[in-house]
């Protein structure tokens, strides 16, 4: 099949094949044509799956469709046609970045993000001026609705990104207040890893006789991706595996997850001190300072990112080969976005959970939440001392796990009594030579 198949207007298409896309993904070819049909949908896909051009092309065909409209007077404020919530300001701007890339041949095509971190002065600007396609984080928008600055009665078609996160993270009321104030006419597109419970009464509520779409699996998803799992001894010893790690000439770009902000902090800062081309991500961070580390990540800068879950959704950077488990995740789900950071547009990744044995609960669980196994693995000269915690059970087929959280904090005390931590003292380490293996 090809984006000609579509039905998409040819501008779309151009641009596409300009981005290096010659077919569209599964979740496309599916979501595409009942989405351009007006449909209401209720997605799952995996991430790097190509999700976020299956609703942003269909958006853009209803920006194009405007062009034939007569212009509103001048200093009209209309608000957007598309309004699209996600639960960051990474994921916000991914959409935005897709939307330029995807829309560059429309004539005159307005993208705004309004997101937390910037300065208000500027997203008010931009929500009085033409607006086509508006990407906003429901704490931020609330604001602008609340003080009557976001005008949302013209949105023509709503999209909800990663909803599951967004209820997660307790976004339930912001979405139900962003949804009364658009049109019951529109067009709503819910995107979500699951759509039980909570995600699912959700879609109840906002959607009318969707469409749903399911594309693989947590145990069909990272066919591309090569999973290994360190165990070690204790903190140090996750240290020196992890120094190893990223000595190999394998490594083009890695992703190293920490627990906390303090923990993406403290690692960033002692990778910097050892030469290492490295910065953290997290939301504690000014969004300036956020966009130059995606930046430097992008333009490749920068060869090690240390960030934590939240700061990492939406970060699509294909070069990156390696994701690193420094920290486990709260969640088991958090594991499969974690990974999938790698492995994409066609690409291998090799995911690597360094894990202490406080950590085989959780390993336990994230087995079971994929249906997969996790093989330990051994570097020669790092072999952990102690005896390998109890290999967990084969998982059986579909059997999910309960949302549990590990019990112990990613790091416990240092050895030696060294400080809990440094402070974070840059952004951009200075280049220097990598320590030896």
């Amino acid at each position: 099949m090809s984006f000609e198949s579509l039905n998409l207007h040819e501008t779309l298409v151009r641009a596409v094949t300009t981005a290096g896309y010659t077919a569209p993904t599964e979740v496309q070819t599916l979501a595409i044509p009942p989405a351009l049909a007006g449909s209401d949908l209720m997605v799952s896909s995996n991430t790097g799956s190509g999700k976020t051009a299956s609703f942003v092309l269909p958006a853009l065909m209803r920006v194009l469709a405007s062009r034939a409209l007569p212009r509103p007077p001048r200093g009209t404020v209309t608000g957007p046609r598309i309004l699209v919530l996600t639960p960051t300001r990474e994921l916000a701007m991914q959409v935005a970045k897709a939307a330029m890339d995807y829309g560059r041949f429309v004539p005159h095509l307005s993208v705004c993000t309004v997101v937390g971190g910037v300065p208000y002065g500027l997203q008010l600007k931009q929500l009085r001026g033409p607006l086509d396609i508006l990407i906003a984080t429901p704490g931020r928008l609330i604001d602008h609705l609340e003080s009557g600055k976001a005008v949302l009665g013209n949105v023509e078609m709503l999209v909800l990104d990663e909803a599951d996160r967004m209820l997660d993270m307790g976004f339930i009321d912001p979405i139900h207040h962003i949804a009364k104030a658009t049109p019951k006419a529109r067009q709503t597109v819910m995107y979500s890893a699951t759509f039980g419970g909570h995600v699912g009464r959700l879609a109840e509520e906002l959607l009318r006789a969707p469409q749903r779409i399911e594309v693989s699996s947590q145990t069909e998803a990272h066919a591309d991706i090569e999973q290994r799992l360190h165990w070690a001894d204790d903190f140090q010893h996750k240290n020196a595996l992890l120094d190893h790690i990223l000595t190999e000439r394998s490594v083009d770009q890695a992703l190293v997850f920490t627990s906390t902000q303090r923990d993406a902090d403290w690692l960033a800062d002692r990778l910097g001190e050892m030469g290492h081309s490295v910065a953290a991500l997290h939301g504690g961070m000014p969004q300036g300072r956020r966009n130059r580390v995606l930046q430097g990540l992008r333009s490749k800068h920068l060869r090690v990112l240390v960030a934590t879950d939240v700061a990492a959704r939406g970060i699509d950077v294909p070069t990156i080969s390696h994701v690193i488990n420094f920290g486990l995740p709260m969640k088991e789900e958090d594991y499969v976005h974690r990974i999938g950071r790698t492995g994409r547009a066609g690409r291998s990744g090799l995911a690597v959970t360094l894990a202490e044995r406080r950590d085989s609960g959780m390993i336990h669980r994230i087995q079971r939440y994929t249906t997969q196994r996790i093989a330990p693995t051994t570097i020669v000269g790092l072999e952990p001392k102690r005896v390998e915690p109890k290999p967990a059970p084969r998982p059986a087929p579909g059997q999910g796990a309960a949302f549990a959280r590990p019990g112990a904090k990613p790091f416990g005390p240092r050895p030696g009594g060294r400080p809990a931590f440094k402070p974070a003292g840059k952004t951009f380490s200075k280049s220097g030579p990598r320590p030896a293996r």
